[in-house]
């Protein structure tokens, strides 16, 4: 066996306590300040409803840090906590892509803590807070109904007619599919968008207008 993959697989020696809580006190402070660069360049409508989301960015971060302490150059190691990790499914939509982007952010935070190379982080976050300040919402796109997601269920064979386009131009300020998936075995679609309404008054008319359209079986309103 080749010498270099010998000693890739070999077993490398313990990091001082002192280094690895080290590290992972830098991937922590790294994860609050993707988490506060996403707070401070989010829309007023929008921070309320993302704690959850900046409380990921913080856990990635330190998570990600941990993985790498503890794969080290050990490639067997790697393979197996891919395997490991591989059993787990996420089906959360994120539903804007600049939220895809502090995701990955994070996460290179993580890694660059575990490895111990501090300043690529340090260098590049300048660049991420002005990107995310410069493109954040602005205060006039930002409805009074606020965003939220509604959920469709309809029948999989007969989707919803044409009259689903009409009744969401008539409630809704804008609107994006943003998710699609078999429910019930597959005998229903689950169709989800990302909403603004014009006001929180128009929510009730919303709903009572789809459940009329032919082919839906359910309507699921989140976030407004």
């Amino acid at each position: 066996m080749p010498e270099w993959l010998l000693q890739a697989a070999s077993e490398d020696g313990a990091l001082p306590w002192t280094v690895f809580l080290s590290r992972l006190t830098v991937a922590f402070l790294f994860g609050w300040l993707a988490a506060g660069i996403h707070y401070l360049a989010a829309g007023r409508s929008r921070r309320k409803a993302d704690r959850a989301f900046l409380a990921t960015l913080v856990l990635l971060s330190v998570l990600i840090a941990l993985v790498t302490l503890v794969i080290g150059n050990n490639v067997a190691r790697a393979f197996s906590l891919v395997g490991s990790l591989a059993i787990v499914r996420f089906r959360t939509v994120v539903e804007d892509t600049r939220d895809t982007s502090f995701v990955i952010y994070s996460v290179v935070m993580g890694m660059a803590a575990g490895t111990g190379y501090w300043s690529g982080p340090l260098i590049c976050t300048p660049f991420v807070m002005v990107v995310a300040w410069v493109f954040r919402p602005r205060a006039v796109e930002e409805q009074p109904g606020g965003e939220g997601q509604l959920v469709l269920r309809c029948t999989a064979g007969r989707p919803a007619d044409n009259g689903l386009e009409k009744v969401l131009d008539q409630y809704v300020a804008a609107h994006r599919l943003t998710g699609l998936a078999t429910v019930r075995g597959g005998s229903a679609l689950e169709v989800t968008y990302a909403i603004r309404m014009r006001g929180a008054e128009q929510t009730f008319g919303l709903v009572a207008d789809l459940n009329r359209l032919e082919g839906v079986q359910g309507v699921e309103i989140k976030g407004n």
